[in-house]
């Protein structure tokens, strides 16, 4: 799914009707008036339901020492063949969300990071992705985490899939 067609949301179910690149500058502008300090996380996590993948991103807002709030989308594909094509669609959603974004994170000094929920110890099959995962959103010139520091990915798109 193209970032133009991703509908997005709060987490009270408000949705974001205009276009994701006005109403995040709008945030960080807000944000910076009131005084606060950002940083941006972005992660996918998805979920095997059926004949379906139900994947969720997460666009999250984290005010310094002053809590956080998210954006969120929803989206399903067909099932993917393997648990390693499925953590690369994971990264590539949050990857393409934070290029589609970074210039306004540039312009406005907001630091981001892009979380991946694959695992960093050997024993959990989602490892098998991390070098992959890892090199991608490196290359493209953003932060990584990965868990158990990716709470993006692993707690808040988690959540709302």
């Amino acid at each position: 799914m193209d970032i133009s067609h991703m509908k997005w949301r709060r987490l009270n179910g408000e949705r974001v009707e205009i276009p994701l690149k006005e109403r995040v500058e709008q945030i960080i502008l807000h944000e910076h008036k009131i005084g606060n300090k950002l940083k941006i996380c972005i992660g996918t996590d998805s979920q095997r339901r059926g004949d379906k993948t139900e994947f969720a991103t997460v666009i999250v807002f984290l005010r310094e020492k002053k809590g956080g709030f998210m954006l969120i989308s929803n989206f399903n594909r067909p099932n993917m063949s393997s648990l390693k094509e499925r953590m690369i669609l994971e990264v590539s959603k949050s990857v393409e969300v934070a290029y589609h974004l970074c210039d306004l994170f540039d312009a406005h000094n907001v630091d981001l990071e892009v979380h991946a929920d694959i695992n960093t110890d050997p024993h959990f099959k989602s490892h098998l992705a991390l070098k992959e995962a890892m090199g991608y959103i490196l290359g493209m010139g953003f932060d990584f985490k990965a868990k158990p520091d990716a709470f993006a990915s692993s707690s808040c798109a988690d959540k709302v899939i």
